[in-house]
């Protein structure tokens, strides 16, 4: 058998009946973290631009758009899936390298408003498509991630998932949507180098080629039976250890949505660590950014080849530098959304930290990733003390877990600009999803934006 049409017979045997309440309760707390995202990054000019386009490509109104109005489903996945990753505020998965919510989440719910379909029904499917995306990241992982964005090109398929899930496909019609998706992955680390708006590009073509892959599924359209496994496949070409076989081990016994991580620093994930370190050390030892001399970063390999930046030029590259993260945390104490801005980027004792920064991979840290996004900082102060510090586990991840109020806590920050009504509606609507017999109901607050 397949590991697509593994694949194929766990989408259409899961049943929301049969879950678990921690994973309705954990699936709706995703649902909300990838909403706070989506609102406060539908106004930022990259987003903007793409539905610009949009627009001009004109589509049905089947779906609400982040951005303001409808458009077409696909036109929603794009839209709405670019809007949620922008602020660096998504969520993710450590074992795959995965922000499921920006590309799972946004095609559920295009699909679920267009086909009026019940909250249920959409926890199925963002269920899914996180269980099916995680896997197959975990599968292609480590190597696939030099050079491939994980959420770009693995997360095609959780979309794929999600959508077919919701059309209520056939095992043979899911074999051939994970065909066509696969065939669509794509997404490479490049603009990492020039801080390019590809990296919105990324989730919302993958929220929307999973989506054309269900839909053409629909109408006839074959995809290949072994997209995943064949010769010419994803694993093959795409990883140098990935095995096919691992993806669907447990298939159906465990639930990997539990596994899911919360940001709660605006910047690429591989900073966390040592963002937390930072926070954690100042309030421990009321230290100021000028009694340090020194500050020493040791982590894993993967994390400085995205994060080694020692001179960002712009906000959005400042927040894939781990040198300037720390400087910020230090400086500020915190790396919020509104840390992060165009005058804390040319802050003079921003800068000056930076140049205090050295960072560098510890052999035993890069030995246990990616099961443990790990990093030790080690301070050197002006009076010749030194003060050292490790985390296994950045704040958020599930051995080091957020609560729910402080996923509210989130949601009301990145919301700040909207009106309290609307603010009120979103959190009733998630915290009673299961109960909405409509899910067209959960944009009605949107819909004149």
């Amino acid at each position: 058998m397949s590991v697509s049409k593994e694949f194929a017979q766990y989408v259409t045997t899961l049943r929301y009946a049969d879950m678990p309440a921690e994973v309705v309760a954990f699936a709706k707390i995703c649902i909300l973290d990838w909403l706070g995202s989506a609102l406060a990054g539908s106004s930022k000019p990259p987003v903007q631009m793409i539905a610009q386009v949009a627009a001009e490509l004109g589509g049905a109104e089947q779906a609400t758009l982040m951005t303001g109005g409808r458009s077409s489903v696909t036109h929603a996945a794009l839209i709405n899936g670019a809007s949620s990753h922008i602020v660096e505020l998504d969520d993710i998965h450590k074992a795959s390298i995965i922000h499921a919510g920006t590309v799972v989440i946004p095609a559920a719910l295009a699909i679920a408003e267009w086909k009026q379909k019940s909250g249920e029904e959409l926890i199925e499917a963002v269920v899914a498509g996180y269980e099916v995306c995680y896997r197959i990241g975990e599968a292609v992982s480590p190597s696939h991630y030099y050079y491939w964005h994980n959420t770009a090109t693995c997360g095609t398929f959780g979309a794929a998932v999600a959508a077919s899930k919701l059309l209520g496909q056939n095992e043979e019609q899911i074999v051939h949507t994970l065909g066509s998706a696969g065939t669509q992955a794509a997404g490479l680390w490049e603009f990492i180098e020039d801080g390019a708006m590809s990296k919105q590009l990324h989730p919302g073509k993958a929220a929307m080629n999973g989506i054309v892959a269900a839909l053409l599924a629909e109408k006839g359209f074959t995809g290949a039976s072994k997209i995943l496994e064949g010769d010419r496949g994803f694993v093959r070409a795409m990883s140098q250890e990935g095995n096919a076989e691992e993806m669907t081990r447990g298939l159906g016994s465990v639930y990997k949505i539990l596994e899911n991580s919360f940001k709660i620093h605006a910047s690429c994930r591989h900073t966390h660590h040592a963002i937390d370190l930072m926070v954690a050390m100042i309030a421990q030892h009321g230290i100021s950014w000028r009694e340090v001399e020194k500050v020493r970063v040791q982590t894993y390999q993967v994390a400085l080849t995205i994060t080694d930046n020692p001179d960002p030029a712009t906000v959005y590259a400042a927040k894939f530098s781990l040198q300037y993260c720390v400087a910020l945390a230090l400086v500020k104490g915190s790396a919020g959304l509104t840390d992060f801005s165009e005058e804390a980027l040319h802050d003079p004792a921003i800068r000056e930290v930076m140049r205090r920064v050295e960072v560098s991979v510890d052999p035993a840290i890069h030995a246990r990733y990616p099961e443990k996004w790990e990093a030790a900082v080690e301070l050197e102060l002006a009076d010749g003390s030194t003060l050292q510090q490790h985390t296994e586990y950045p704040k958020g991840d599930p051995e080091n877990p957020v609560k729910y109020e402080e996923i509210v806590q989130k949601f009301r920050a990145l919301t700040l600009d909207q009106p309290q009504e609307t603010i009120h509606h979103y959190l009733r609507m998630i915290e009673n999803l299961e109960q909405v017999p409509d899910v067209t109901m959960f944009f009605a607050q949107i819909k004149g934006r």
